[in-house]
């Protein structure tokens, strides 16, 4: 089975949703979308993405169904087409745990991340001066959010228990530009060892 991703290749969304696929064993197409040339938000693209953001995809295999929101996509790639890898248990106390550790990435890591990213990284890249103070202030709640993901990665081996799951693939692609924006070695360390073992 092959889907068709669009979306950009330098998107952690993209990323997240391409990671997934891997895991999973699906193929996928990607089909760059140019935001230079402000095609997220022609009215073709808004057909298939009414927020104009990136990724969606089209699944040809499935009757052409199509779906946008990474986390979103990942579930249903999980679902249609890795159902035995478990990365979403269906036991009810470990899809709880996997539950949990999802709205903690996406509450507690990935706002404060995509913002560290976003200033040091994109901001630049588009030719805008990075706000020092607003990368420190999300920096400071980064590594607060990272203490309890020690307290967290202490008790269990990975985030929504001792296996795998989605919810540690999530981290993936703001881990990845964590690590290119030279942060990697401040926010893991010998002081989290429990977070180092994760590997950012």
């Amino acid at each position: 089975m092959t889907i068709h991703l669009y979306g950009a290749s330098f998107s952690t969304c993209t990323r997240r949703v391409a990671a997934v696929a891997k895991e999973v064993g699906v193929e996928y197409v990607l089909h760059p979308i140019d935001f230079a040339k402000g095609e997220h938000k022609a009215p073709a693209f808004i057909e298939h993405q009414p927020f104009g953001q990136i990724p969606y995809i089209v699944d040809d295999a499935n009757d052409n169904f199509e779906l946008y929101e990474s986390r979103a996509i990942a579930r249903y790639l999980v679902n249609q087409y890795g159902a035995k890898s478990g990365l979403i248990p269906t036991d009810a106390k470990k899809l709880a745990k996997f539950e949990q550790a999802a709205s903690i990435e996406a509450s507690n890591f990935d706002a404060h991340a995509a913002t560290v990213a976003f200033e040091k990284l994109f901001a630049p890249m588009k030719g805008l001066t990075t706000n020092e103070e607003n990368l420190q202030k999300h920096l400071a709640q980064l590594h607060a959010k990272l203490d309890a993901y020690e307290v967290i990665l202490g008790k269990s081996k990975y985030l929504g228990g001792d296996e795998i799951t989605l919810a540690d693939i999530f981290h993936l692609p703001y881990g990845y530009v964590l690590t290119k924006s030279g942060f990697a070695d401040t926010l893991v360390n010998e002081k989290r060892p429990n977070v180092t073992r994760q590997e950012l």
